[in-house]
């Protein structure tokens, strides 16, 4: 971590952290003959690290890179390389994660192991791991904070569907971890929900929707540097859009949109908690377009 604080800290290109780990080795820790695993690790985390800082960003969308301190950067980086890409039989996944929280609390500030929990948590969550309940796992590691007293920040998003050639359409954007999900976005302090919505998606994704129905609500638990657990209640719409291009806006977390026939979703892979909201979906559309897509 230390080598890793020094090389992002000061700038340096890729290849002189060898030289790094070896001068902090030697200075810091001359009992250490056999530094090979050091020299793996932070070679591989900086190979790694346009992977690593878009998972980041995913993670904590409120957070640019460049606001969130070198130590946590960087003990984030250290934590997810281990997380996704080292042998789990060599680092059990929690393993990895209580590693990195530890760290961020000797050396980072005062909120920085919640915000490495956090993070760590919704990746970990976010690949399928036990114990996916973001409620109930918050409530289980958050004692300082009760579920029922963390700060609520609302989001509006939408299932947005289009008519061409008497079919129907659903505009899905596709996240780093692998999802096919529902645009959204974060409303501004007294800004109404569905006018909220509306902005968010021309923005995230470049069509001009209408309400058209109310979905309802979800809600999950991320992390904030300054306000450790937060709960984001997203409400969702039904909204239509004219069939045009979509033009995904440029985000850490998203990596592609695209319009899809409703008979071609069944096979792609969405979270758990969105699905049901997607059902609605096309239960009302099915029901007011009864002719289009039998197939389902």
């Amino acid at each position: 971590m230390q080598s890793l604080f020094e090389w992002d800290f000061a700038s340096k290109k890729a290849g002189e952290i060898a030289d790094i780990v070896r001068r902090n080795s030697k200075e810091f820790a001359p009992g250490v003959t056999d530094i090979s695993f050091i020299l793996s690790l932070t070679d591989n985390v900086i190979k790694k690290r346009s992977d690593l800082d878009q998972l980041i960003e995913k993670a904590a969308p409120e957070w640019p890179l460049d606001k969130i301190s070198v130590v946590d950067r960087n003990v984030l980086r250290m934590g997810l390389y281990e997380l996704l890409f080292s042998d789990r039989e060599e680092v059990p996944a929690k393993v990895a994660i209580n590693e990195a929280i530890e760290l961020a609390k000797s050396f980072g500030g005062e909120n920085s192991g919640k915000f490495v929990n956090g993070v760590l948590g919704s990746v970990y969550k976010e690949l399928g791991e036990p114990g996916k309940d973001a409620v109930s796992k918050s409530k289980k590691h958050n004692p300082d904070i009760p579920y029922e007293e963390m700060p609520v920040q609302k989001l509006g998003g939408s299932v947005v569907y289009a008519k061409n050639k008497g079919e129907i359409y659903l505009a899905l954007v596709h996240d780093i971890f692998g999802h096919w999900t529902l645009s959204k976005g974060k409303l501004e302090t007294g800004e109404d929900v569905r006018q909220g919505t509306i902005r968010k998606i021309k923005e995230e994704i470049g069509l001009d929707v209408e309400i058209k129905d109310d979905l309802g609500k979800n809600e999950y638990v991320a992390s904030d540097p300054e306000l450790g657990k937060i709960r984001k209640e997203v409400h969702y719409f039904l909204a239509e859009s004219p069939y045009v291009p979509i033009v995904l806006e440029n985000s850490g977390g998203l990596n592609d949109a695209k319009w899809f026939k409703v008979s071609e979703i069944a096979d792609l892979n969405f979270y758990n908690d969105i699905l049901p909201i997607i059902t609605e979906a096309i239960n009302l559309l099915l029901r007011a377009h009864p002719r289009s897509n039998r197939q389902i």
